[in-house]
């Protein structure tokens, strides 16, 4: 009895986490209007009646999404070796790994675009993003804090600011690559392009929280 109710549950879960990742994947290519229940159930190998089973609604379907890809993205940031005595390299290491995860990872950046087109309000639905939100701040602040105890760092620096600056200086490039390419003339998609962003928005960000050198007026 015990046997086969691990068993079921074990596959409840498996079916779960397919229909999740099949609805990244359809709502990435389509968009949340284009991302129909019957086209998430067919890549999920499933049934629509599954997907009401587990998640309720499209909509609930959609909030779940949302956690999961901001969870995924804090799983990975947790897996770095940061190093608070070296602040300035350790900054530069975060910065590297947020823009890496964003160019690797084109379905976060799809998903935050698709909720900022309906203006947040599937987030505002979640009670976790808020925490998940904190953590991927938190993660700055011993290095601000260990900047500024060494003298290196402003002291009013404030810490949602730099987690903004390094969020946008990733998502910008990234969630708009495209149109980016064809007014610029470029291809910004090209490895050589993306390293150079790397190296200026890395030195970007130092330079933002650094300390300014006293005048010599």
């Amino acid at each position: 009895m015990g046997k086969n109710t691990g068993v079921r549950a074990q596959q409840a879960e498996e079916t779960r986490a397919r229909i999740l990742q099949a609805a990244i994947t359809v709502f990435t290519r389509d968009g949340y209007s284009g991302g129909r229940i019957e086209k998430i159930s067919a890549q999920a190998e499933s049934n629509d009646r599954m997907i009401y089973y587990y998640f309720g609604s499209k909509e609930k379907l959609f909030v779940k999404v949302l956690e999961h890809t901001y969870e995924r993205f804090n799983q990975a940031e947790s897996t770095l070796q940061l190093d608070p005595s070296t602040p300035e390299q350790t900054l530069r290491q975060l910065v590297a790994f947020v823009w890496d995860y964003y160019v690797t990872h084109p379905e976060f950046v799809a998903i935050l675009s698709i909720e900022n087109l309906h203006k947040g309000k599937h987030a505002r639905q979640s009670s976790e993003l808020r925490r998940l939100s904190g953590e991927a701040v938190g993660v700055l602040r011993p290095i601000i804090e260990a900047g500024q105890q060494q003298g290196l760092f402003r002291q009013d620096v404030d810490i949602k600011h730099v987690y903004l600056m390094i969020a946008s200086l990733c998502y910008f490039y990234n969630s708009n690559l495209h149109t980016l390419t064809s007014f610029l003339g470029q291809d910004m998609g090209a490895q050589g392009q993306r390293q150079d962003w790397l190296v200026f928005i890395q030195d970007l960000v130092v330079r933002g929280v650094r300390v300014l050198p006293e005048s010599t007026i």
